[in-house]
């Protein structure tokens, strides 16, 4: 007789709860590496960036004086901490819309049933070519695409545009939105093959009852499409407000946040601020202030798969 089957007929009510128990902890051993890994990767970074806020002359003052919300007054009130905030929502808002509209154009043509297998099939390894690219590559490549002699401004004036010498990164007035552009570019493709998964995952019947009731494609599209693509919708939309509220090496790499802070959103200002004027504990400030943001829109993520899965 094993020692097992001898506890559990000496006492069967002690044998099962530690059976129940050894089974309810075994998925949390097999995480453990993992979350420990996170702890000592991002946890004790993170606590320390909170720690150093509330210090004077962080990193550089060996005294640590404590100096209360100083720190996170001087970051609130710096115009310039408020600029890059603005300019964070604008680039945050402005892809994340773009890349849901485009996503699900895309999307769509490559779900059509019109269109040969053959011609999908070369449109979906085209489409998805941007995601293809890492952030250094992106970077390089559009750098020599908007250069003043580069292939866009020949382009425009090959067909009928007075495009000499336009200062794509460099002007105060068009940075900013051609940042947005690239980072559009770089980014569609994960909102296209997810909505296309999401399309292709709709019942076919929910289209003929919308075409028994003399349902246009439009109304179909909005009735029956859009209602069946929401979890997906505001998951990716979430998750990717997230991502682009956090991109420094695109914007670092393509302008530096210039031209005169024309493209300076928070990421790229907290890394001057801690390490071109060394002002680590406002630094620290504004990087816990962005990670309140962040946290925020990591709950309603959360929040929304929870309903998503509980409505599923």
């Amino acid at each position: 007789m094993t020692a097992t089957a001898a506890l559990i007929t000496k006492d069967p009510r002690r044998a099962r709860r530690k059976v129940a128990f050894a089974s309810a902890g075994t998925p949390y051993l097999f995480v453990a590496p993992a979350v420990l890994i996170l702890m000592c990767l991002m946890g004790i970074p993170i606590l320390l960036v909170i720690v150093y806020s509330f210090i004077e002359r962080a990193v550089t003052n060996p005294d640590f004086t404590f100096v209360g919300l100083t720190n996170y007054t001087e970051a609130l009130t710096d115009r310039k901490f408020h600029d890059a905030l603005a300019h964070t929502v604008l680039f945050t808002a402005g892809s994340v819309l773009a890349h849901l509209v485009l996503g699900l154009f895309f999307a769509l043509v490559l779900n059509s049933k019109f269109m040969p297998v053959g011609l999908r099939t070369s449109l979906r390894a085209l489409f998805i070519v941007p995601w293809l690219f890492t952030i250094a590559a992106t970077a390089v490549l559009w750098r020599l695409v908007l250069h003043p002699n580069g292939v866009l401004n020949s382009v425009l004036a090959a067909v009928g545009f007075d495009a000499q010498g336009i200062e794509w990164l460099s002007s105060h007035a068009l940075a900013l939105p051609t940042v947005i552009a690239v980072n559009i570019w770089a980014g569609y493709p994960l909102f296209m093959i997810s909505l296309l998964a999401g399309l292709q995952s709709i019942s076919p019947e929910l289209y003929e009852a919308a075409s028994i009731d003399r349902a246009g494609r439009v109304q179909q599209f909005f009735h029956v499409t859009l209602p069946q693509l929401k979890t997906t919708i505001v998951s990716l939309a979430l998750l990717d407000a997230i991502w682009t509220s956090q991109q420094f090496p695109l914007i670092w790499l393509l302008t530096g946040g210039g031209p005169v802070n024309a493209t300076e959103v928070a990421p790229t200002y907290i890394y001057k601020l801690a390490f071109s004027q060394y002002e680590f504990a406002e630094a620290s400030a504004a990087a816990v202030v962005v990670l309140l943001i962040s946290l925020l829109l990591a709950v309603l993520y959360v929040r929304s798969n929870a309903k998503a899965v509980k409505e599923g």
